[in-house]
């Protein structure tokens, strides 16, 4: 059935991706040369990214999901990387609204700051998407991300269904405080584990930056306090799950203590295979990339994007068009979907000592 999703997943990519012209090229950090979906003049449009620390998902699968959408639509893109600093992002919004782009995409470090950024947008005419996190009290056009009320109830109920029906103690570690999706999956975490009377919650905290080095400290302080009395821990990324992965194999509990994650990272899908980590969630970087470039193209050519709905940004008092995807499940039965999908290479999860894991979980070339 996962697979079904991922055949689905793909057609809409090709569907979105194929929007607009196709006479776009290259221009070194540039995508596309312009044009539009109506033959109308689109301008340029600006995408800033995060960071290179909270998931390497961002540059290893956004950046190049990114680049190709845009280049399939015939359209300038500038796509940037703020390195978690947010006066960066700052300095290269700025920038890009000198340099006349018609749309800027963000992924915002803080929603304060990410607010910030948009209002001056606005002023100089320039529309705004937020991409993957909601800017909250924030004035984006439009929100394109995955469903990530979801993505924590995947991981919930990937989380119980490696515990089973006996009674756990569970520790969380959340997201990023200043991050909306972290908010969004502890809460889908929370709906389907809480109403499982058998689970204990013994430690939860949210790991500040999604700082994975900081994840290990916070992972083993909350490990300490519970006298090590832990059956499964509810971690928000696989970087995160990677940290608790760490703490628990020096206390000789790896593989015994089912752990969740999230982007279907190499190294989650390596640990998935592995069974030290119990499941992840596979966000697809080529079909949320296509999704943000067909909104990108309607504003930049005075249409609408088709929505699949709003999100309710309670701060800011607003619902907020938005086109939220499917997340899915991954577990050791379907690593192989991932790959076939494009999300990680055979060469990079297969690479090694898991190469023999990969084929024990029929994943070939």
């Amino acid at each position: 059935m996962q697979s079904m999703v991922l055949v689905g997943l793909m057609s809409a990519t090709f569907a979105l991706a194929g929007c607009g012209s196709d006479d776009g090229g290259d221009d070194g950090n540039n995508a596309g040369d312009g044009g539009s979906s109506n033959g109308g003049e689109t301008g340029k449009v600006g995408v800033i990214l995060p960071d290179t620390e909270s998931s390497v998902r961002w540059e290893s699968a956004d950046r190049p999901a990114l680049e190709a959408a845009f280049e399939e639509a015939g359209v300038e893109a500038d796509i940037q990387n703020a390195e978690g600093d947010a006066e960066r992002m700052t300095q290269i919004a700025d920038t890009m609204i000198g340099d006349g782009v018609t749309v800027l995409a963000i992924v915002n470090l803080d929603s304060e700051s990410g607010a910030a950024i948009q209002e001056k947008a606005a002023t100089a005419g320039v529309a705004t998407i937020d991409y993957d996190r909601l800017t909250l009290g924030g004035s984006a056009d439009y929100y394109v991300s995955f469903d990530n009320t979801v993505v924590g109830e995947l991981q919930g109920q990937g989380l119980a269904d490696c515990l089973g029906e006996k009674d756990a103690n569970i520790v969380y570690l959340n997201g990023s405080p200043t991050d909306n999706n972290a908010t969004l999956f502890a809460e889908g975490a929370h709906s389907v584990l809480d109403a499982i009377d058998s689970y204990k919650v013994v430690g939860e905290q949210a790991v500040p930056d999604w700082d994975n080095e900081e994840a290990a400290t916070i992972f083993q302080q909350l490990y300490t306090a519970a006298d090590g009395k832990v059956d499964g821990v509810l971690a928000a990324n696989d970087g995160l799950g990677g940290a608790a992965i760490g703490v628990l194999e020096a206390n000789g509990q790896a593989g015994k203590v089912p752990v969740t994650g999230q982007d279907a990272t190499v190294e989650g899908l390596q640990n998935v295979l592995a069974g030290t980590q119990c499941m992840t969630v596979y966000k697809s970087a080529k079909l949320e990339a296509a999704a943000l470039a067909e909104a990108a193209i309607a504003l930049a050519t005075g249409g609408e994007a088709e929505t699949t709905g709003t999100t309710e940004d309670a701060e800011g008092g607003r619902d907020v068009p938005s086109i939220l995807l499917d997340p899915v499940s991954i577990t050791k039965d379907n690593v192989g979907d991932v790959i076939a999908d494009g999300g990680q290479s055979y060469a990079d999860v297969c690479s090694g000592e898991y190469a023999d894991l990969c084929t024990e979980a029929g994943i070939t070339e």
